[in-house]
């Protein structure tokens, strides 16, 4: 392999406060971030510059989720779940959940999954936008999400430092482990249907499918992992830390590959909350605390 290059192409700034999730579009070149500030902006990786206002909230944003049907939806912390005609910029339903922030919302068939900061995980009905049932397996915080597609399962990732594995059609639990010595951030389903955890303790593990036994573990940073992105079509993942860097694995190995930093690339000066792969061009996208979000080229992966 190519020694790996890395070049900072863009920093998109806007946003009054932390970047905490971007959400791609059905057009590969075109994002949606979300921040502390209540903002959903709408990015165009050929126009960087040029970032567009499709919502304002009264509350922080950690969550956004495009819909089949092109309506974004976000969750509005301490408020409940907002569906937005983002092409029109307006809101066109919405639904309370909860008292608790919104962690994190994945799609499974025509229903939701919303984890949510007081440890339970809401289905939604999105026919009629009803709530289908809650799942409380813990009292801490349900963080991350992960859909296995393939097995009709869907991993959960919580503060009680456990993921837990749910039957994606009768939502009965059929695995429950505990994976790290502190929170679950952030999970993700290999194309083998192995399962990438990441956590507040830096740790990033590898589970086998079925028995979910630990594969292998790697001290990946200094401080907790917030985010894992899988590369749109090659076997490589990066991940983003509290300790202000990114870094990019072999999906096979779990090797690190390279060390994206502030000290070497001009890199983010806080913590890196979420990243998002792109199809276009293969760019990488960050977003931080420090309010921006860095666009980076990645060549000599193969």
């Amino acid at each position: 392999m190519l020694p790996i290059q890395v070049k900072k192409l863009n920093a998109l700034t806007g946003h009054r406060d932390c970047v905490y999730t971007l959400e791609p579009t059905h057009d590969a070149g075109k994002f949606f971030s979300a921040a502390g500030d209540g903002m959903v902006v709408l990015w165009d990786l050929e126009k960087p510059d040029e970032g567009e206002l499709i919502a304002r909230l009264n509350n922080s944003i950690y969550a956004l989720h495009l819909l089949p049907n092109n309506l974004l939806v976000a969750g509005h912390n301490y408020d409940g779940i907002h569906l937005l005609d983002w092409q029109q910029k307006k809101e066109v339903a919405s639904l309370r959940l909860t008292t608790a922030a919104i962690f994190d919302i994945k799609s499974v068939g025509n229903e939701l999954w919303i984890a949510e900061g007081d440890g339970g995980v809401t289905v939604v009905d999105l026919s009629s936008l009803t709530i289908k049932t809650k799942i409380h397996a813990s009292e801490k915080s349900a963080r991350v999400i992960a859909v296995n597609p393939a097995a009709a399962e869907v991993a959960v990732g919580y503060s009680d430092n456990f993921i837990r594995i749910f039957d994606a059609h009768h939502y009965t639990s059929k695995n429950e482990w505990e994976a790290h010595t502190n929170s679950v951030f952030t999970l993700a389903f290999l194309s083998n249907g192995h399962l990438l955890s990441g956590s507040r303790d830096a740790r990033l593990k590898l589970w086998k499918q079925g028995d979910w036994n630990l594969e292998t573990e790697v001290v990946a940073h200094l401080f907790a992992i917030n985010d894992i992105a899988l590369h749109p079509s090659l076997p490589y993942f990066a991940t983003a830390s509290m300790d202000k860097s990114i870094k990019i694995w072999d999906a096979n190995t779990l090797q690190l590959l390279k060390v994206i930093d502030k000290a070497r690339h001009a890199g983010h000066g806080t913590s890196v909350n979420k990243l998002w792969w792109s199809g276009h061009r293969q760019q990488l996208v960050s977003a931080s605390d420090d309010r921006s979000i860095s666009v980076w080229e990645i060549e000599g992966l193969r």
